[in-house]
């Protein structure tokens, strides 16, 4: 059975570019954004730890990390 769609409930599908953390790009449709929006990806699946095997090195993107480090370096666990 093959039924159209409703109208007006879905968002807009359009055509974006992706660029990647090294610098390539394709184009995909998405919903993201406007037709001929660019989406710069902070981690891909080339870098992400989950596919690389964890040997990548975490991205400190506005330095949260080494704060949140600094801040709590003097506590350790209790045995």
């Amino acid at each position: 059975m093959d039924r159209p769609m409703k109208q007006d409930i879905h968002p807009d599908y359009h055509f974006i570019t992706v660029t990647m953390t090294d610098g390539t790009s394709y184009q995909t449709r998405s919903t993201y954004g406007k037709e001929g929006a660019t989406l710069a990806l902070d981690i891909d699946p080339r870098v992400h730890p989950a596919w690389t095997g964890g040997n990548s090195q975490m991205l400190d993107r506005g330095g949260r990390v080494s704060r949140f480090n600094a801040k709590f370096a003097g506590f350790t666990a209790k045995k």
